[in-house]
């Protein structure tokens, strides 16, 4: 048998994926239930392969010289399936529902010399295999390896021939599926000549027994329930560790800001109502701190389209991320359905582009700017154009290495369809009506023409050091949580504690909140009325953080290797230190933008 290259006919077609994506079908996370009577068969689909260390870099399983058809058929798959790497073909395997099979072949092969350096290079990488079987996925190692000793040396590496499959059912459904090697010898592959053929024989066995539960979402196993990790328990350390910094941390911010405002408050007013005889030129020289810049305080920034594009975006994604937290506390994304989460993604985002343009435009209206339809086009771009080139950077290392990860180009005109059709004229009606509703800019104060010089600011007032304060301190306060939703993400466990992470991304927007008033605040007693950017730097920078933890990730707290999962990890780990920095900069500003106001509403003016 030849090794099979990289399949070209993937099986996802674009109608059934549209539908899908307009919410027809099974929605994300909604359980096929496929009802089955005694001896109907069950089919069984080959998957993937890949190291096991590397959870992005995948193959397809008939890219290993295995038992494979005359004919591969492809399974129809969904978007989010596809951007998965799942590429589902028909087997070899009989299944009947509830007949058990003892020992039978499936096929007999006879390997030559590359082949089997290519079985035993992948057993060395510690390959596995993913099979699918009614929408449950079962997993497995290719082969085994056994390292021991330092003299003298063992090395021993030998191929799984006989694989048990052990199925439960409840009355006529499919409720847990697994695949043991258990009471098997492996076929040893060494000792062979370089060009000795190695003749094999694959057997498989099926094991049906009854249970109890009623659904795939209660069922529970112990040890023996799973290939990769167990569901993480729940991990009340970190959640007490992140309370109480967020307890002590909008604490020490409330009672310091509201005892230092009420006595700048006071003695400004109390100063103003005794020295209303004397001029404005002697009342700003007696003054100091942040009443005295109340003429400059709301005068606007530089790059006033990039600024609102930033706020759109970030306000874009904070509904983005808060959607697919409530649809999995709603219980819509099942662990056993492929992709549910990436198909909720895309439709979120292309949905949500309408709170882009909206916010953006809206608030760039209001502060003066003319060129509403370039600030329009800097908005849809300022993610899309960096995700694309990430994007393609990506695919294509997947697509020279043959990875299943590379999307085929029937998705690509998909995904690019879906933005042209959806996300980029939501993006320009969101525009028009926020442009159309926006009133002028509601400032408490009068901005002067000539602006006031900033007197010199001591180091510790830098923005470096705020962008490190205001950076370092949300970022503390999900560090533990953040581990175990890289371990998600980049490894082999499953996560479904989303009431944990809602109330952990709670707790990092409002630590940004409060950091933001804090910085600001003390910016402004400095006399620097430059607020607007530094606002969005310094609590923005906590993506930064992200971004140099995922490094630390990559290096100490996991085995990932090769250039497919390298490019990957560290592609979408720098967008993701992106994405945090226009959501949380999007926070910091609207909430110093909210405090400023406030302070100088209460101050009594002339």
């Amino acid at each position: 048998m030849t090794v099979l290259g990289h399949p070209r006919s993937w099986s996802c077609q674009c109608l059934p994926v549209l539908i899908l994506l307009l919410g027809a079908g099974h929605g994300p996370g909604v359980e096929g239930v496929t009802h089955y009577k005694p001896g109907d068969p069950v089919i069984l689909y080959v998957n993937k392969v890949g190291p096991y260390h590397n959870p992005q870099e995948t193959y397809h399983y008939y890219q290993l010289p295995v038992c494979c058809p005359e004919k591969i058929r492809h399974k129809s798959l969904s978007l989010g399936e596809v951007l998965d790497g799942d590429r589902m073909a028909e087997s070899l395997y009989e299944i009947r529902f509830r007949e058990n099979v003892e020992k039978r072949t499936l096929c007999h092969l006879q390997l030559s010399p590359p082949q089997v350096e290519q079985l035993r290079q992948a057993i060395e990488e510690l390959y596995y295999f993913e099979f699918v079987v009614d929408d449950l996925p079962i997993r497995g190692f290719v082969g085994y390896m056994e390292e021991s000793g330092f003299l003298p040396h063992s090395h021993k590496i030998g191929l799984w021939t006989h694989l048990d499959f052990h199925l439960e059912f409840h009355g006529d459904r499919i409720i847990f599926a697994n695949v043991s090697v258990r009471d098997v010898k492996p076929h040893s592959l060494d000792g062979l000549r370089s060009d000795e053929f190695l003749g094999l024989t694959h057997t498989y066995s099926v094991r049906w027994s009854e249970t109890s539960v009623e659904r795939r979402s209660d069922r529970r196993r112990g040890d023996d329930g799973g290939f990769f990790p167990r569901t993480l328990e729940i991990h009340w350390l970190s959640i007490i560790n992140s309370m109480v910094l967020v307890f002590l941390l909008v604490g020490f911010v409330a009672v310091i800001l509201m005892r230092v405002l009420r006595n700048d408050l006071a003695r400004y007013n109390l100063d103003e109502e005794t020295s209303s005889g004397g001029s404005s030129d002697d009342f700003d020289q007696g003054d100091n701190g942040w009443k005295i810049i109340h003429t400059d305080v709301f005068r606007f920034p530089p790059y006033r389209g990039l600024l609102c594009a930033v706020l759109g975006v970030g306000a874009q994604f904070l509904a983005l991320g808060t959607g697919i937290i409530v649809m999995a506390l709603l219980g819509m994304f099942n662990v056993h359905r492929h992709g549910a989460i990436n198909s909720a993604a895309i439709l979120l985002y292309a949905l949500t582009c309408c709170i882009s343009g909206y916010v953006s435009s809206h608030f760039y209206r209001q502060i003066g700017g003319e060129r509403w339809v370039w600030n329009i086009i800097l908005t849809t771009s300022l993610f899309s154009v960096p995700f694309f080139l990430t994007w393609s950077v990506v695919n294509s290392v997947h697509w020279a290495n043959g990875s299943t990860q590379a999307l085929p180009a029937t998705t690509i005109l998909l995904l690019l369809t879906v933005w042209l059709l959806v996300g980029f004229p939501l993006t320009v009606i969101g525009g028009i009506f926020g442009k159309n509703n926006a009133s002028p800019f509601d400032a408490p104060c009068r901005t002067k023409n000539i602006a006031r010089e900033i007197p010199p600011q001591p180091w510790y007032k830098s923005t470096v050091i705020h962008m490190t304060v205001g950076g370092f301190l949300p970022f503390s306060a999900i560090s533990v949580e953040l581990y175990y939703i890289f371990a998600t993400v980049w490894g082999r466990e499953q996560y479904t504690l989303y009431g944990i992470l809602f109330f952990v991304f709670a707790i990092l927007l409002s630590v940004g909140a409060c950091i933001s008033i804090a910085l600001t605040y003390f910016q402004l007693s400095g006399e620097d009325y430059r607020w607007w950017w530094r606002s969005v730097l310094s609590v923005g920078s906590t993506g930064l953080f992200i971004f140099l933890y995922s490094v630390f990730y990559y290096a100490r707290r996991s085995n990932m290797s090769g250039a497919v999962q390298t490019v990957e990890f560290f592609g979408y780990s720098l967008l993701t230190g992106y994405v945090f920095f226009l959501m949380l900069g999007t926070i910091s500003f609207f909430s110093s933008l909210k405090f400023i106001r406030y302070i100088y509403v209460n101050l009594k003016m002339d």
